[in-house]
């Protein structure tokens, strides 16, 4: 299933970049027309420079407003996707006694392997492609975002702080910090696992680090989305998903289990106890 997801979030992205690389880059204007350039991309860039009108034309707070209000809009989303997460979390355990007991890689065993897995997870209530849906949902507004600002000529040659949006942060800053709030990001949302394989501490590592060296040759108004977005969702973490309650709250229902079994145990020996007598 796991491979499944990978495969799907791929193929996902494949298919969004073949479709969105065939946008036009002409200028977007009130004359734009489309479904991407005169409803979404135009739309984008309206609503950006209306929300700077706010902050006395700062293209800049008009962008950080623009992507929080995305991030509120698509919450009830990512609450599914982390209320999803922490149920695959908890089924962990079952998920590796079936993959102990079907161990085999003959197509039939594989097959069992497979129906049993579904079943865990209709019965846990788990969507084993609901981690995608984040990701699928935030690439156009990505690609909008960066089409919105590159081809609004008002919005490409606007300021924020030391930064001309349309152009690279030439101090690396934005990059940087954007690489930072990743990783923040990431490890907030593994550390309330029960376990991390290799490819969990790999992204958690490896994202931060392409985050970075793609933020080095972007503008620097994505940077500053990519900065605003993963700092919103290490706050959604700790407020939806506290790690350290998670772990709390594990640690106390294996301490309640192993108090039972030790209750049982000893109301075990006490009824041996009971019949010699």
């Amino acid at each position: 299933m796991k491979k499944f997801k990978k495969y799907f979030s791929l193929a996902s992205i494949l298919g969004l970049v073949f479709f969105l690389s065939a946008c036009s880059n002409k200028p977007i204007t009130s004359h734009s027309t489309g479904l991407w350039d005169g409803v979404i991309v135009l739309n984008f860039s309206r609503a950006i420079i209306w929300l700077s009108k706010f902050f006395g034309n700062n293209y800049g707070m008009g962008i950080i407003i623009f992507t929080i209000i995305v991030r509120i809009i698509i919450l009830p989303l990512m609450i599914y996707q982390t209320r999803s997460m922490k149920k695959t979390q908890e089924i962990q355990p079952e998920l590796k006694k079936l993959q102990k007991k079907y161990s085999s890689k003959d197509t039939e065993t594989m097959q069992k392997l497979r129906t049993e897995q579904q079943k865990l997870y209709s019965e846990a209530g788990v969507n084993p492609v609901a981690g995608c849906l984040p990701l699928i949902v935030q690439l156009p507004i990505l690609w909008a975002l960066y089409q919105g600002i590159w081809r609004t000529d008002i919005l490409k040659s606007g300021h924020f702080l030391w930064l001309q949006l349309g152009h690279k942060d030439p101090y690396f800053i934005m990059p940087i910090l954007a690489a930072l709030f990743t990783f923040i990001s990431s490890w907030l949302a593994t550390k309330s696992q029960p376990e991390q394989n290799g490819m969990t501490k790999s992204m958690t590592y490896g994202m931060p680090l392409i985050i970075f060296f793609m933020a080095l040759n972007i503008p620097a108004a994505i940077s500053i989305y990519w900065v605003v977005t993963n700092l919103f969702q290490a706050g959604q973490t700790l407020v939806l998903q506290n790690p350290w309650k998670i772990q709390k709250e594990r640690e106390e229902k294996q301490l309640a289990e192993k108090q039972r079994k030790h209750a049982v145990q000893k109301a075990i020996r006490k009824a041996k106890r009971s019949r010699r007598k």
